[in-house]
């Protein structure tokens, strides 16, 4: 029977939005027991778009499958008492945050209970000021090459800073706790959003271009920066994605698209050469003027049935509805997916974790926690308190009333 590997392992997440709930995900998808905590009514992403038929938010949903959720309030000294103990319950304890926690709840406090907590901690900039993926983004550059030549700034629709500080923060986990297993040393790691953008544009070599060359880059609209890439549309239309970066990918392109005599024989007359990436980028414009009229005299269909080579890198640009219409890798088809009903939420294709580690990929894909629902189970378990232990919090509010499902 396959063992999950981080089974064993148990982390109290203390979140909200995306970043640290997608780090809770990720390991709960590799089998760490995941409990997370949010205040009597949630928190507030609780009630986040995009909204599913039941009134349920398919957001929190969706970034919570596969954990426990507790409610408590952590505003009462109680509550905040209740989760230092769950904290500190762990073995190793394992604290997973991107909240502003203080007092109980802080890493000093925890530490004097357990000495090898490890707590990881996101904030929005190293010096402790506010920042989201949308305020983080508009100062990383991106904003600025981003959409038309002659437009403004354009900002990503991906939280794409949140996403990768949530990976971050997953890794961080494992890195702490296989600290731990060597030394049963904890240690308080931080690590903050801003850093997270900044740290990935310098490591694309962006900043060191301008140091360097003083290069200023400008918007592009869709053409790939330092090789030859660019969209167009077609007959019916459609629109796709063509790259060609190496000399294999864009012989391949102009075998496909018969244009290659007379590419060569323009760029030529023009002083321009093909011969590398370098020199297609310079002579991008050219190139795509002549494929654009190519690709508007096929349809998408017909554009597939000449892009047969599997040197050829190109893609069909796609919405959400024809991504569950028309791509086999977002379908059941793909052992990644599950359609899945989660209860009080619906019906819907569910992700396991894209990490493919040889197993049959046939375990469910997780589902998503009714807020609460594993309150009054988490707290007799891990803290062994009784029916009337749970009562006397729930009269005074530190955990919401009990539902049918306790």
């Amino acid at each position: 029977m396959h063992t999950a590997p981080l089974a064993g392992l148990r982390i109290i997440e203390f979140s909200a939005f995306v970043a640290a709930p997608s780090a809770g995900l990720a390991l709960a998808q590799l089998g760490a027991e995941v409990i997370r905590v949010d205040p009597p009514g949630g928190n507030i992403d609780i009630h986040r778009a995009p909204l599913g038929p039941m009134g349920r938010s398919l957001y929190w949903a969706s970034l919570n499958r596969g954990k426990r959720s507790v409610e408590l309030d952590v505003r009462s000294a109680d509550g905040r008492a209740l989760l230092q103990r769950l904290i500190c319950a762990g073995k190793p304890a394992v604290f997973l945050t991107n909240l502003s926690v203080d007092g109980e709840l802080s890493y000093e406090a925890l530490s004097k209970i357990r000495p090898d907590l490890i707590m990881v901690q996101l904030s929005g900039s190293p010096d402790g000021a506010n920042a989201v993926d949308y305020t983080v983004n508009c100062a990383a550059g991106f904003p600025g090459i981003t959409g038309p030549a002659d437009g403004g700034p354009v900002n990503h629709v991906l939280p794409a800073w949140d996403v990768t500080a949530g990976q971050m923060l997953a890794l961080a986990v494992l890195a702490a706790e296989r600290q731990w297993r060597l030394t049963r040393q904890g240690q308080h790691v931080k690590l903050a959003l801003s850093d997270v953008a900044m740290a990935t544009v310098a490591n694309l070599g962006y900043l060191a271009d301008v140091e360097l060359n003083g290069t200023q880059r400008r918007a592009d609209g869709n053409f790939l920066y330092g090789a030859y890439g660019d969209s167009f549309a077609t007959a019916d239309g459609r629109h796709v994605m063509v790259v060609a970066i190496t000399t294999r990918q864009w012989q391949a392109l102009l075998r496909a698209t018969g244009l290659q005599q007379a590419l060569n024989a323009a760029a030529s007359a023009l002083g321009h050469r093909l011969d590398d990436e370098n020199g297609r980028y310079a002579s991008r414009e050219l190139i795509s003027t002549a494929l654009r009229p190519w690709f508007a005299q096929r349809t998408l269909a017909e554009v597939s049935g000449a892009f047969t080579d599997r040197a050829l890198l190109w893609g069909p640009y796609r919405s959400f509805a024809q991504m569950l219409a028309e791509d086999p890798r977002c379908s059941a088809a793909n052992p990644m997916f599950a359609t899945t009903e989660h209860p009080g939420v619906g019906r819907f294709l569910t992700a396991r974790s894209p990490l493919n580690l040889g197993d049959d990929r046939t375990s469910p894909p997780g589902l998503a926690p009714a807020l609460g629902q594993h309150t009054r189970a988490v707290l007799h378990e891990l803290l062994g308190l009784d029916g009337a232990a749970l009562q006397a919090l729930e009269r005074s509010g530190v955990i919401p009333p009990a539902t049918a499902g306790d």
